[in-house]
């Protein structure tokens, strides 16, 4: 009886890496612009192109959907959504407005301790862009939590996971370990605000920073490939 529960549990837990490892790439190549912003993708395709069969990739792309990467085509597949000027300024007046709330609540109302756990965020490994574009959305996810205002936090952190792909994009139109380095050393300035709890300073500088990803976003969106 034990062993068939093993077994059933390994089956499992093998079919949800699976499902998580086609997500992953899938997600990755959407991010990198692999599979292009309004370019249609079909399962049977997809499942060739990552070696699985359609289920994970039908549970993939519907997971997609939920971030706003995807759009579900009844009977005519799945659409690659454009990236939208209209969509991106939307996204930057709400993120603008939500990091804000959230870090002024959390150089007030977040402990040393909690404070001290963004050191892990003053660096970040070499790697490719989406590797990065994690990193990235990790630090100011973490920062909309250290707020302590769960909704609020949840809210930002919906609005923050929606620019992985505008990242991506915006980054890679620079040197890669240039503008990392740049990124990385414009989030230590803002860790040495929040800990130092200057709250006039550290909001001025997530305002800065955001507003200067915005600026380089939309000098690459001037490339017609890629905007709606």
């Amino acid at each position: 009886m034990l062993d068939n529960l093993t077994d059933d549990n390994s089956v499992e837990n093998g079919s949800g890496l699976i499902r998580d490892g086609v997500y992953e790439k899938i997600r990755a190549d959407i991010l990198a612009c692999v599979l292009a912003p309004g370019s249609r993708v079909f399962e049977n395709d997809l499942a060739k192109r990552y070696h699985v069969s359609k289920s994970p990739v039908r549970d993939a792309l519907l997971r997609l959907q939920e971030q706003g990467l995807i759009d579900v085509l009844p009977r005519k597949g799945y659409l690659i959504r454009p990236i939208s000027i209209g969509d991106a300024h939307d996204l930057y007046e709400m993120r603008l407005l939500l990091e804000k709330s959230c870090i002024r609540r959390a150089c007030d109302e977040a402990s040393d301790e909690e404070l001290a756990s963004l050191d892990k965020y003053r660096s970040v490994e070499n790697g490719d862009l989406a590797h990065w574009v994690t990193y990235n959305r990790d630090f100011h996810r973490r920062i909309a939590e250290l707020s302590g205002n769960a909704r609020m936090a949840k809210m930002a952190q919906e609005v923050i996971d929606q620019f992985d792909r505008l990242t991506f994009v915006g980054v890679s139109a620079a040197p890669s370990e240039a503008a990392s380095e740049k990124f990385v050393a414009e989030h230590c300035e803002i860790i040495d605000a929040l800990q130092a709890r200057d709250r006039s300073t550290v909001t001025s500088l997530i305002n800065k920073h955001i507003s200067k990803s915005q600026k380089q976003l939309f000098a690459v969106l001037e490339n017609p490939p890629i905007v709606e």
